[in-house]
């Protein structure tokens, strides 16, 4: 996983400007169709990965859109991966307990 780049020894949702989301359907509470459930470590995940249908490429892109217009970057490998493009401390991990 990690030379496949899903995960990293130090993860930059430590710094809590990195989220992980997805999109649903206010009326029925339902997940929008993405193509791939979140968190799995496969291609099908990736940004134009061949195998989604045009409905998932399209919730994919509105995710994206939406994100990006409030100054997030997308990760390419998990559709559901965004990173604050100005975040406060690009360069730091923070590791402690939560209590």
């Amino acid at each position: 996983m990690l030379e496949k780049g899903y995960v990293t020894a130090k993860s930059g949702h430590s710094r809590s400007s990195t989220v992980d989301l997805t999109l649903y359907h206010l009326d029925t509470g339902e997940l929008a169709p993405m193509g791939g459930d979140h968190d799995l470590m496969d291609p099908i995940s990736h940004y134009g990965a061949k195998g989604t249908t045009p409905a998932e490429a399209r919730n994919r892109q509105y995710l994206c859109s939406i994100m990006e217009a409030c100054g997030f970057n997308r990760y390419d490998c998990e559709w559901w991966h965004y990173t604050l493009k100005d975040e406060p401390y690009p360069d730091t991990y923070f590791d402690f307990p939560i209590t």
